[in-house]
């Protein structure tokens, strides 16, 4: 039992950091799912070829292309990204004594990462040759909690998480992990 308590006690200050990483994540889930709702939603209003599994831009010399909730999704993404910075740099892993810009441009490259690896997972759940792809049977879109791109956004948003708390943990944040802050 002493040996738990030992792990406890040393591991304490970042599974706080990760508590708080995991509500401010939490925030900004719900921040990128209302941006993402709004996207969806508005975009026909202004662009009414702006569905969310239609075709906005064709790649050239490849057989694939720009779906609009890839854009969907980068407009949520980066909207909920600032939120979250903000919120990470004065509680989960407290200001660092660094400059906002410099920070947040390493912040922004971890966000920017998981969101390209979360994209490929959107992607293949949404893709009807993929083999993980949403059942269509199931996912009709006959109601909000039937459509297919909404699960497939939250499935790549919680596949991101743990990357993107480590690298924030361990590059983007690390000033405050050496000071040992909580």
């Amino acid at each position: 039992m002493a040996g738990l308590r030992d792990l406890y006690l040393r591991h304490r200050a970042s599974l706080g950091q990760f508590t708080r990483f995991c509500l401010v994540g939490a925030s900004g889930v719900l921040i990128n799912l209302l941006v993402a709702y709004l996207c969806k939603k508005g975009a026909p209003l202004i662009w009414p070829q702006a569905q969310e599994n239609a075709v906005l831009w064709d790649l050239p010399g490849t057989r694939f292309n720009i779906r609009w909730y890839h854009l969907f999704s980068m407009v949520a993404f980066l909207v909920a990204n600032l939120c979250n910075y903000q919120l990470n740099r004065v509680w989960t892993f407290r200001d660092c004594g660094r400059g906002w810009f410099g920070q947040f441009i390493q912040f922004f490259s971890v966000g920017l990462l998981s969101q390209l690896i979360g994209m490929g997972v959107e992607t293949a759940l949404m893709n009807a040759d993929s083999p993980i792809q949403l059942s269509s049977a199931i996912f009709d879109g006959s109601t909000g909690l039937r459509t297919k791109w909404y699960w497939a956004h939250l499935i790549m948003i919680m596949v991101t998480i743990p990357v993107s708390f480590l690298l924030n943990k361990f590059w983007t944040f690390r000033a405050a992990r050496r000071r040992g802050e909580s």
